[in-house]
């Protein structure tokens, strides 16, 4: 972990894992600087209105505001789900039905240059355990940071702080966040959760595993 103090850019959506990663980095006496990259994916704009009331409730003096990266993808990834008209994976599909290839790369690589013109030097990711995929993993990290420091020639550090946690035990760990304003939907429905995607599946089995309820 970085210095008492020090300020640390978080790559953040509006879902707990990067809730609880912020409250845990703004007790921890860290400077935070919150980093959304908006990249044209059909939930932002219901993600971005409650990600705004979870930090206006988190609100603490160390609390930078929110910075917002326009990174249109639709051009990368072509004809997708993600943008709209496709089928939206269902509750009962598999992860790698909803894993965008290289997504951390890309969102790394514009939040790293962001932080750089501001002298902010750590990034921090909610990764957890479960997360399979290569851009997640620690070697994967590791290059991308190597990679980073010398493209931008200062020392870039990436902090994963909930890598050994699975998403019920990042809930319970974050009993003093506001979890429910929280928002984990790829299909929403104004600004509510669907409630039959793959996220939404995820969210609701992880807060049952807790015994609490997600709203």
């Amino acid at each position: 972990m970085p210095p008492s103090r020090s300020t640390i850019g978080v790559l953040i959506s509006g879902g707990v894992d990067s809730a609880v990663l912020l409250d845990r980095l703004l007790r921890q006496g860290c400077r935070v600087q919150p980093i959304y990259v908006r990249c044209g994916f059909r939930w932002e704009a219901a993600e971005l209105r409650h990600l705004r009331r979870l930090l206006h409730a988190l609100h603490r003096k160390a609390l930078k505001r929110l910075m917002i990266l326009d990174v249109p993808l639709r051009s990368a990834y072509g004809p997708h789900w993600s943008f709209g008209g496709a089928r939206v994976p269902g509750a009962r599909s598999t992860d790698a039905a909803v894993y965008l290839p290289g997504r951390n790369a890309l969102l790394l690589s514009h939040a790293a240059v962001a932080c750089a013109q501001r002298g902010i030097d750590h990034l921090a990711l909610g990764i957890l355990k479960s997360n399979p995929f290569g851009d997640a993993s620690p070697q994967f990290l590791r290059q991308m940071a190597s990679a980073l420091t010398l493209a931008l020639g200062r020392r870039v550090r990436i902090l994963t702080p909930l890598r050994q946690m699975s998403k019920a035990r990042v809930i319970q760990s974050g009993r003093g966040v506001p979890l429910a304003l929280t928002f984990s939907c790829i299909n929403p429905r104004g600004d509510r959760h669907c409630g039959m995607c793959n996220k939404c599946a995820e969210r609701q089995r992880a807060f049952r595993q807790t015994g609490l309820r997600p709203s």
